[in-house]
């Protein structure tokens, strides 16, 4: 039995038993509904509360201080939650995000993004974007410029031209020579995904990567730098989903958020993950709270896992078992088998208005099978990494 199997099963009873023992002559409705836990409770990795606060995704804990710093100064949430991604979408040694993301099969850069604003319940959402390096900020436009939600492609390209946006290569020298790796080595993009009976078992990687012709090729390509060389290797085996959410609430209690990402690395030119999509890789509800995900944003899509998350803390969940609850329909659409589960990673994260927060992951350990799976928090004081809790409480099969 699973870590969340053997909790839901616990906290079930004992909501049960503790409704089952209230009495009310009065005949009002009981404070707790039966079968819901309380937010208050204790859980593993959830945050204490206390605002402000911002979370995100591991890569963006060294960002966050450039959020925090527009919250204590009075500035809006959103505003927060942007200029702390933005840091990431700038630095071109970042690969999962902005400039010098890793590309399509085709070699272009291709990003997407979605904001939600808490207090005025506003989104907005671009997708399939190029030559536009900042998509959070370009999506905050979107939703503050248009009467639309989402603008993909060229269109969002052209949008962001004449809202002043810069246009721009976003495929570095470092990730324009991993490209060329992963070209060395033979595409697994055109065949039965995991979720379909003609699944042939195999993880997402690549044949052939110890040969002497392909080692070869892939010094030629690197210039023998030992680690760029590692790193081909890396996403070669592995294809990194390459995103950041981003979560901020004031001491006021409004809550916004962001998902920016350059997608799936060597991706079919077009492919839309979860991140730009509302409900999905985000969701924010000014009443309650906000969560978001990184990861396979495919199985997130099927899922709603950001509205999913939200609608269980509304119900009473606390953050951390709301992001449980959301693996757990994950893991339900593949029938418990960890042998298709253990070929890819899913985290969810998630905040409520109070300060509460939580993340959860498919599996310990993160994208290093070595290290357990963190998420970042800034609660005023500093940056730091705390815990995932886990689904499974093993390291991926991946």
């Amino acid at each position: 039995m699973s870590l969340w199997s053997r909790r839901k099963f616990f906290l079930t009873s004992l909501a049960g038993t503790a409704a089952a023992g209230t009495t009310n002559l009065l005949g009002a409705r009981p404070t707790v509904d039966p079968g819901i836990p309380r937010d208050s409770r204790p859980v593993q990795g959830a945050g204490k509360g206390g605002r402000p606060v911002m979370i995100a995704s591991a890569n963006g804990v060294h960002a966050l201080s450039k959020g925090m710093e527009i919250l204590k100064s009075g500035g809006d949430t959103l505003e927060a939650a942007v200029a702390a991604v933005t840091v990431v979408e700038d630095d071109p040694n970042d690969d999962s995000v902005g400039y010098g993301g890793l590309p399509d099969e085709e070699g272009d850069v291709e990003l997407d993004a979605s904001v939600m604003h808490g207090p005025t319940r506003r989104a907005g959402s671009v997708a399939g974007v190029r030559r536009i390096k900042n998509v959070a900020r370009l999506a905050k436009t979107v939703m503050e410029r248009t009467n639309h939600v989402m603008i993909a492609g060229d269109g969002a390209r052209r949008f962001a031209v004449a809202q002043g946006f810069e246009e721009m290569n976003l495929l570095t020298e470092h990730s324009r020579k991993i490209w060329l790796a992963w070209k060395a080595s033979s595409s697994f993009n055109w065949r039965p995904g995991t979720d379909s009976p003609e699944w042939n078992g195999k993880a997402a990687g690549r044949t052939g990567l110890d040969s002497d012709e392909f080692r070869g090729q892939l010094a030629e390509i690197c210039g023998n730098d030992e680690r760029l060389m590692a790193r081909a290797r890396e996403v070669i085996l592995d294809p990194p989903t390459g995103t950041i959410n981003c979560l901020a609430v004031n001491h006021k209690g409004e809550i916004s958020g962001t998902t920016t990402t350059s997608g799936l690395a060597w991706k079919i030119p077009g492919r839309i993950g979860d991140s730009p999509i509302i409900g999905a890789g985000l969701y924010v509800d000014g009443d309650v709270g906000g969560a978001g995900s990184t990861g396979k944003g495919e199985e997130n899509i099927k899922i709603s896992g950001g509205h999913t998350i939200v609608e269980m803390m509304r119900k009473g969940m606390s953050p951390t078992d709301a992001c449980l609850e959301a693996l757990h329909r994950v893991v339900r659409n593949y029938n418990n088998d960890k042998k298709k589960l253990g070929t890819f990673h899913i985290y969810f994260y998630a905040l409520n208005k109070d300060g509460v927060h939580g993340s959860a992951s498919l599996w310990r350990n993160g994208y290093d099978p070595n290290k357990r799976a963190k998420y970042a928090v800034h609660d005023g004081t500093e940056g730091r990494l705390e815990d995932c809790a886990a689904y499974f409480d093993e390291a991926s099969g991946g």
